[in-house]
């Protein structure tokens, strides 16, 4: 999971001398928890916050973001409000300063062209579900080449060792690549089911996902406005994902009632999130804002 992954990356970090970590109030609290668990060993959370509630400048982190601090950790694309981040230019600023950067992207891979190297991160995580279209229990992690003997985990496991089936008590010889950082036993069913879903997204194209996604989006943005909903996001298309969320009094409620219709989505605070993928037509939208509009 993207918990475990964050977990052992983490765990490899020397904040001794750079105890500052720069992250979002936007960013899943999952990436903020590991930060706030680690106050008490020196850690330092710096929580941008979001004027607009919708995504945070570039700026912000270029003012936040100094010689003491050792990681920039965010969203590619947030989960609130489905704003697109220029993660190149926060890995710039992050590498100015001698920090690293360290990337969520479970909202953006299957869903937008993702290239870990172009975008300069050094981390990079992610997972099957969502828009690879595999289960549950399973991440992705990309560590740039070469940081990863420089980064010697101490949340580890069995099988980041060079030999694991050793069963040596008495050494520890963490692999010399990115397995180093595995931990433990993956969820085999779900590497089925992943290895089906990335075969679906590789067959498609992530370039054609990307522009039937944002076309099946703007339609349910504007269909939704016309209705006189509510909409959260991006004031400008290209800092827009195909993640639409809809302001809603009782969101809860409201997902109650679409699932009920057959409608699979999600709610989060203040808003029902809705999230059309390549699958998805226009009447998948009517449907959907029916229900919401009853």
């Amino acid at each position: 999971s993207i918990s475990a992954a964050l977990s052992t990356i983490t765990s490899a970090i020397d904040f001794r001398d750079r105890p500052r970590v720069v992250t979002t109030e936007l960013d899943f609290p999952t990436v903020v928890y590991q930060f706030l668990a680690k106050r008490e060993a020196g850690v330092e959370l710096v929580v941008l916050s979001a004027a607009d509630g919708i995504s945070v400048p570039v700026e912000a982190f270029a003012e936040a973001v100094d010689e003491r601090t050792a990681l920039v950790a965010t969203s590619h694309v947030y989960y609130t409000t489905g704003a697109i981040q220029d993660v190149r230019a926060l890995a710039q600023i992050a590498h100015e300063h001698g920090a690293l950067c360290l990337v969520d992207a479970y909202q953006s891979t299957g869903q937008l062209p993702v290239d870990a190297r172009e975008l300069e991160v050094d981390v990079l995580l992610t997972g099957a579900l969502k828009w690879l279209l595999g289960g549950q229990g399973l991440a992705f992690t990309y560590v740039r080449r070469e940081l990863i003997e420089a980064l010697r985990p101490t949340a580890v496991s069995w099988f980041g060792v060079e030999d694991q089936f050793a069963f040596d008590p008495r050494t520890l010889r963490l692999r010399s690549d990115a397995r180093r950082f595995e931990m433990g036993t993956p969820a085999v069913p779900t590497i089925y089911t992943a290895r089906a879903g990335l075969g679906l997204v590789e067959e498609i194209g992530v370039e054609r996902i990307r522009r039937r996604v944002s076309s099946l989006a703007e339609v349910l943005r504007e269909r939704a406005l016309d209705a006189g909903l509510h909409v959260r996001g991006a004031p400008d298309a290209e800092s827009r994902s195909g993640i639409v969320m809809i302001e809603h009094s009782e969101p809860a409620e409201a997902v109650r009632r679409l699932m009920a219709a057959g409608v699979i989505c999600d709610y989060r605070p203040g808003a029902v999130r809705l999230s059309p993928h390549f699958y998805n037509t226009t009447k998948d939208i009517e449907e959907a804002l029916a229900v919401l509009t009853a």
